[in-house]
């Protein structure tokens, strides 16, 4: 998202309001979308066992896919067996759109940097499809013994019935509250939607809902996966990149930890890394997101440099995991003891 645009999305200035007009018009054919849905004339598929939709109602990422893994994580540790589904945004599909289970030797391309960070993060199968019915269909087929589904992104998907959404918010709140483009906002926003839960991952949460914290592990990991400790790396001329949605919010942690950054590199969201060349100069230390990493390991690189990525330590506060059990636990047959 460029930062002209973010800007214009904060306030109902000149251009916001010259774009509201337009935003009446997205307006109207979401409103048609949805309603063919309503309506049952386009088909709405429903898996059989309960699917949880993490998404937002604001362009731009806000922090979904760290909570993915996060309730992932949570409700493996309930002793349940859980199974993620994504679109895998810029992926290369190939023109059938083929659903794809990502797996260790997936191409990045053919699954999108997200569900490959994941994958990777997670003990638990991941499928990619555009229609996400289609990738809970061919996972709950391949693990029959799947109990819950986590649909990262898609709250907008209406061809995929859920059964808990959970919408997420960054500082940016709801920004003007415009629909798109003279907004943010993808559509109205209602506090309180109908089996949802708000979670906000900034610092300064605009309204009321869950919140939790975000901080920077105490290491970096290289490309064999082997550690090295933040504080090693203080006083050293560092080079920091980052192709996620606030690139400024991995360069501000980093320096919180007293790491001095010579130089920055903030990148669009979602960025592939083709033919991209690191901007480091021999000896010097590059450190990325895990996101970023995903694609940036599987490059050759060229120089006499060190790549470090930096794992992200994302957290609800508890009252948030106590708020999803709470939902779950009556769609869950023979689970009476969830806690």
């Amino acid at each position: 998202m460029g930062n002209w645009l973010a800007r214009t999305w904060r306030h109902r200035g000149i251009t916001a309001c010259l774009l509201w007009p337009v935003s009446l018009l997205y307006g109207f054919v979401a409103n048609i979308h949805r309603g063919l849905y309503r309506l049952n004339i386009f088909k709405t598929g429903r898996c059989a066992v309960p699917v949880i939709v993490v998404g937002n109602v604001v362009a731009g990422g806000a922090g979904k896919t760290p909570l993915v893994i996060a309730l992932a994580k949570h409700l493996q540790l309930q002793g349940l067996k859980v199974g993620v589904v994504s679109r895998g945004y810029g992926r290369q599909a190939g023109q059938d759109g083929n659903c794809l289970e990502v797996r260790e030797n997936t191409s990045i391309l053919a699954s999108g940097d997200e569900p490959a960070h994941i994958y990777r993060a997670l003990a638990a199968p991941v499928f990619v499809a555009k229609r996400r019915f289609e990738a809970c269909r061919e996972l709950l087929s391949k693990y029959p013994l799947t109990q819950v589904i986590i649909s990262d992104d898609g709250l907008q998907h209406h061809s995929l019935a859920r059964d808990i959404e959970i919408v997420v918010f960054d500082d940016r709140g709801i920004g003007n509250g415009w629909r798109l483009p003279a907004g943010p906002l993808r559509e109205p926003w209602l506090v309180g939607r109908n089996r949802g839960l708000v979670l906000h991952t900034g610092l300064k949460p605009a309204f009321s809902g869950f919140v939790s914290t975000r901080r920077l592990a105490d290491h970096a990991i290289d490309m064999d996966g082997q550690q090295v400790w933040l504080d090693d790396l203080k006083h050293l001329p560092l080079v920091a990149l980052a192709g996620i949605a606030n690139p400024n919010a991995f360069f501000n942690m980093l320096r919180a930890r007293e790491l001095t950054l010579e130089r920055t590199f903030g990148l669009p969201d979602h960025h592939d890394f083709s033919g991209y060349v690191i901007p480091a100069k021999s000896g010097e230390t590059v450190l990325c997101t895990e996101k970023d990493a995903v694609k940036l390991f599987a490059k050759p690189t060229s120089g006499n440099f060190t790549l470090l990525a930096v794992p992200l330590i994302f957290t609800p506060e508890p009252a948030f995991f106590k708020a999803v059990d709470d939902l779950l636990l009556p769609l869950l047959p023979n689970r009476p003891n969830l806690s």
